[in-house]
């Protein structure tokens, strides 16, 4: 038995299947797995560990690109202002960063640039950068905390994740929170709609994580989402992650988040365990099966 147990608001009979399903998924993690997938306009949900705190990786990227566009609607930002990106800005050589690798010696990018490479190539360099500019990762909590986000904190920079494979777990979330912050990010109810149709384009055209959420999933298939990763060090692998927004057929929209922590898996069968789960929530509210 797993040890934490599945809640559901579904139909119970079906309810109880989707429960069993996810909770077999997750064996083949070796790890911890927590979920949570509601659709957004009928309430209806099932989570996996939902309280639980899961080491984010990249996705806090995403909390962190709506904090910028905050600003930016406050006019306290603009999407076209010019930022220099210093070498000393730079990652660490091991981590993920595109600016740095074709501009060793710095460059200026505009803050839309910034934001794009950020949630759409997952640059661990423009993430430090734009968290600089908001004056640290803990103004980031703070605008959580101001949406009634309390399950979700940003404590560290790229930079020093980087330092240590144990910094990681200070930058958490719980799948309930993450699903909360989904809705809102998808209703809209805090972003204008200019920056809300940014962001999801962002996030529907990134190239990451394509085995995972979208995996398993009907080609052509909207899923608009961020993926989290660690390194694996001697078998174990922190963080393999991916939460985002799928659109049903129906024209609702399923609010996801799945963590896979403290994994003993390979690379191949995480991803399989996110994309499975996504496809076992499509299936029970699609009104079609994933082929």
């Amino acid at each position: 038995m797993l040890p934490f147990a599945v809640q559901s608001k579904t139909a119970h009979h079906r309810s109880d299947e989707l429960a069993e399903k996810i909770q077999k998924i997750a064996k083949t993690a070796q790890g911890r797995v927590g979920m949570m997938a509601t659709v957004i306009e009928t309430g209806q949900s099932i989570s996996l560990d939902p309280s639980g705190h899961f080491p984010m990786q990249s996705v806090y990227k995403f909390p962190i690109a709506m904090a910028v566009l905050q600003q930016v609607d406050q006019g306290k930002l603009s999407l076209g202002q010019k930022i220099q990106v210093d070498k000393n800005d730079f990652v660490g050589p091991r981590q993920h960063s595109p600016i740095r690798d074709t501009n060793p010696q710095g460059v200026e990018l505009t803050l839309a640039e910034l934001l794009r490479f950020m949630a759409s190539e997952s640059d661990g360099t423009a993430c430090d950068v734009l968290l600089k500019t908001l004056g640290g990762p803990a103004n980031v909590t703070q605008y959580l905390r101001s949406l009634s986000i309390n399950g979700i904190r940003v404590a560290t920079t790229e930079k020093e994740m980087g330092t240590s494979e144990t910094v990681q777990y200070r930058n958490w979330a719980s799948p309930e929170s993450m699903v909360n912050l989904l809705t809102v990010f998808h209703q809209g109810q805090k972003l204008s709609a200019s920056s809300t149709d940014l962001l999801r384009r962002i996030l529907t055209e990134t190239p990451t994580g394509p085995r995972r959420l979208k995996g398993l999933l009907p080609a052509g298939t909207e899923v608009a989402h961020k993926t989290g990763s660690s390194r694996t060090f001697d078998g174990f692998t922190r963080a393999t992650n991916d939460v985002g927004i799928i659109t049903l057929p129906s024209g609702q929209h399923l609010a996801l988040a799945v963590f896979v922590a403290d994994s003993k898996a390979s690379d191949a069968d995480r991803e399989n365990v996110i994309a499975q789960v996504a496809k076992a929530v499509w299936n029970e509210w699609s009104g079609q099966a994933a082929k």
